[in-house]
């Protein structure tokens, strides 16, 4: 059982409103192959939630009415376990969309997906991939035990298809989150690290780094209380916000979907129930919207997005802006 949070809705985080609605993001389900420490959504095996097939083809209408939309960003839980996740991509790629798949690698091994990553590169899918570190200890203690040896060979089978090697046209980003109640450290020269170590021990290429913070909710805001931590955690983002960083942050430019199809400005809100409205009070869905209804409104803001604007920024394309080290990379 998780640990009780606080609340997080009343604020003094600054005003923020959307600009054009450029990409939805899709959070297909919350079941997924792992369990991991910091998972912001609480996704694991046990879970059973996944977007329907009538929620897709709203979500594709959705898109068709909306030539703004130019990105569809696919999470979890492991996005690919939705039973309708490649009819989505193969939908949504024939519209022109750029499709993003946020991958935690360990799927691509899993018992009937051996051919998943062929199918992301037919179709030409940018992947955006969990690597917490580049080093085995670390990322086994976060991810559980095999983890890395499985993620490097599903590294290894996508370089071979050519993700993240130059003219390939296939995109391979991979993602850093700190061990624990710390910020990132500066983004440019962990991915250095990260691009040397993975080339030199084991011949892997990738594209871009992607550092995010941790955000206080859900199964990494349990741990956070549970260690007596939240409290400090929270007067070190509030205590690291860089205004300059609020231009930028991702809730200007996306919406979140739920597997439900309601809509909310980012997907940590979405975690907090903190969605859009209609005039009337009601949850906003899919169905009920277009993205020009919703840009240029005020966006809902809560102490956890100090997690966003804290240090270099934190946003689902990774940070803001380069920033002073906090911590020290895979060791906090």
């Amino acid at each position: 059982m998780h640990a009780t949070l606080p609340l997080l809705a009343r604020t003094d985080f600054p005003a923020l409103r959307r600009r054009a609605v450029e990409t939805l993001q899709v959070n297909l389900g919350y079941r997924c192959n792992q369990s991991c420490q910091h998972c912001h959504v609480d996704a694991g095996p046990h879970r059973s939630e996944q977007m329907t097939r009538e929620t897709i083809d709203a979500l594709l209408d959705f898109v068709a009415a909306s030539p703004e939309v130019r990105t569809l960003d696919l999470t979890g839980g492991a996005p690919e376990l939705n039973a309708h996740f490649r009819a989505l991509v193969v939908a949504a790629r024939s519209r022109g969309l750029t499709v993003i798949d946020r991958c935690n690698l360990t799927i691509l091994d899993e018992p009937g997906q051996e051919d998943l990553a062929a199918f992301l590169a037919a179709q030409g899918v940018e992947i955006v991939a969990s690597m917490p570190c580049y080093l085995e200890d670390n990322v086994d203690r976060q991810r559980g035990q095999g983890t890395f040896e499985r993620s490097i060979r599903m590294l290894q089978r996508l370089n071979g298809l050519g993700y993240g090697r130059a003219g390939s046209g296939l995109a391979l980003n991979l993602v850093y989150n700190p061990q624990g109640a710390c910020l990132p450290p500066p983004q440019e020269a962990l991915e250095r690290d990260y691009k040397q170590h993975l080339a030199t021990q084991y011949g892997i290429v990738f594209d871009h780094l992607f550092t995010l913070a941790n955000m206080p909710i859900q199964r990494f805001g349990s741990m956070l209380v549970s260690k007596g931590q939240f409290d400090d955690y929270m007067t070190l983002l509030r205590g690291a916000h860089r205004e300059a960083n609020l231009d930028a942050v991702m809730c200007r430019s996306l919406v979140s979907v739920d597997w439900q199809g309601h809509l909310y400005d980012c997907d940590f809100n979405q975690q907090l129930g903190l969605a859009l409205q209609a005039g009337d009070g009601r949850r906003l869905h899919i169905a009920d919207a277009g993205a020009r209804e919703l840009a240029q409104r005020a966006i809902r803001v809560a102490d956890h997005c100090y997690g966003c604007t804290a240090g270099q920024g934190s946003s689902c394309g990774g940070a803001l802006a380069e920033g002073a080290a906090v911590a020290s990379p895979c060791t906090s």
